[in-house]
């Protein structure tokens, strides 16, 4: 005969308040897993579901949840991105006619994903350093800066790889052929395009985009650097060293000027930080770093490329049109904007210029879609707008005073993803790397640098 054994009431009670890590580790650490499944970004909305799950029992377990600082800045955000849904109907001047209905399904995907990076935020930000040290979060989010790096090779020399996801097999056919829906579930290792003359392979991999690839590059870089000089393990700060040297030829020849720019802002931030705290040293490292960087361009033929790409801005002239679209609709509803992103009527030079199968960029352009500052004014207005940044721009403020090598790289991410605004959306990774980067700003506040890591 066997007897049940009832556990205690307060081993029960005592499990509901502990947060377990492996939401938030096996997001970051499979996440090249996650991509060849099909799942890609996906996942961050799969894995929210358990997380709200676990933050909604531990508050029933009597244990208060955490928010953190200007937390009311989001919260506008998210009812201006809802209230956005009911002018989904709306059609502003110069774009293309269409149904709320027909809209939805975009701005239901954003409003998504927005829950799930704010459940992620909640999630991370009341761990504590027994449940996820700061310093395997630092390690993880350092690993996908090497997951990166070895994605941009991979879009170099296999430009064309490609491969038909577990997932994408799932689906109907019907929508397995939607572009919107391959884009999610479909993996690629570029984007071939023709910028400097000729069609090239732009490295996306595992993000989906070149422009989203390049933004994570800029965001994810500091963390590999504080876990690697935080490390105990001999050999890390060399790997970290040969990992950068690197990264610089998957960043050059993915002919991505946002990248180029975002790098530089990145290292004038760090810089300006090390030297208000006194440590000038860090002028001779930049000085240093710059000279082998200008003698690989000369040396090589990666100086012909950034000259090509200079010298090519073909883009240029359609962010222009783009982003005085994207003023025009902020005046027609400077308020709660438009809920959403539309296509424009023809293109810069026509109305009667549309997009084509011989010629996909010719016109049809997506409001909102050459970088975030330009969606939050066109589809949520002046409200979701003050939220978005306002939020972030309130975490840099609080932690201004935070000099510890967490402090300096979560403070430098989050800069850098305000002038990648102008020219990258974020949602969905960089979004999620950016409210990563201040929970652990936010955790480092509540709980101190680790004393047993120099600074």
């Amino acid at each position: 005969m066997t007897l049940a054994v009832k556990a205690p009431a307060h081993a029960s009670s005592l499990r509901s308040r502990v947060l377990p890590a492996w939401p938030v580790a096996s997001l970051l650490a499979f996440y090249p897993l996650w991509w060849a499944l099909g799942l890609g970004v996906l996942v961050f909305a799969v894995l929210a579901v358990p997380m709200l799950v676990l933050l909604l029992r531990r508050r029933a377990a009597g244990r208060l949840l955490r928010l953190p600082p200007g937390f009311g800045w989001w919260v506008l955000f998210l009812v201006a991105v809802v209230v956005g849904i009911a002018v989904l109907g709306a059609d502003p001047p110069g774009t293309v006619a269409g149904h709320a209905s027909g809209r939805l399904t975009g701005a239901g995907y954003k409003l998504i994903m927005y829950a799930s990076a704010t459940v992620l935020l909640l999630y991370a930000g009341n761990l504590t350093e027994s449940e996820l040290p700061k310093r395997r979060l630092v390690r993880l989010l350092g690993w996908l800066f090497v997951v990166t790096v070895a994605g941009g090779l991979l879009g170099m020399v296999a430009g064309t790889f490609e491969f038909t996801s577990p997932v994408e097999l799932m689906l109907p056919g019907h929508i397995r052929s939607n572009g919107f829906v391959q884009s999610l579930v479909h993996p690629y290792a570029a984007q071939i395009m023709d910028l400097v003359g000729g069609e090239k392979p732009r490295p996306a991999a595992p993000w989906g985009y070149t422009n989203t690839w390049g933004n994570n590059f800029c965001l994810l870089a500091g963390w590999l650097v504080v876990a690697a000089w935080r490390s105990r393990k001999p050999g890390a700060k060399l790997g970290a060293i040969l990992c950068l040297a690197v990264s610089i030829v998957p960043a050059v020849v993915s002919l991505n000027r946002g990248l180029w720019i975002g790098i530089g802002v990145l290292v004038v931030y760090v810089a300006a930080r090390y030297v208000l705290a006194g440590r000038v040293w860090i002028l001779g490292a930049v000085t240093v770093a710059a000279a082998l960087l200008a003698l690989a361009l000369t040396a090589t033929p990666l100086g012909t490329v950034v000259g090509a790409r200079l010298d090519n801005g073909k883009s240029n002239g359609v962010r222009s049109f783009l982003v005085d679209r994207a003023l025009d609709g902020f005046l027609g509803s400077p308020v709660i904007g438009y809920g959403g992103t539309r296509n424009t009527l023809g293109g810069r030079n026509s109305i009667t210029v549309g997009e084509s199968a011989g010629c996909e960029r010719c016109g049809n352009f997506t409001v909102g879609g050459n970088g975030q500052l330009w969606q939050l004014l066109f589809a949520h207005g002046a409200a979701g707008t003050a939220g978005y940044l306002g939020f972030f721009g309130y975490g840099l403020w609080r932690f201004r005073r935070d000099r510890s090598a967490i402090g300096v790289a979560g403070s430098a991410a989050i800069v850098t993803s305000f002038s990648a605004m102008l020219w990258y959306n974020s949602l969905v990774t960089p979004l999620a790397f950016m409210v990563l980067a201040f929970a652990l700003l936010w955790r480092n506040s509540l709980e101190g640098d680790d004393p047993t890591c120099a600074r």
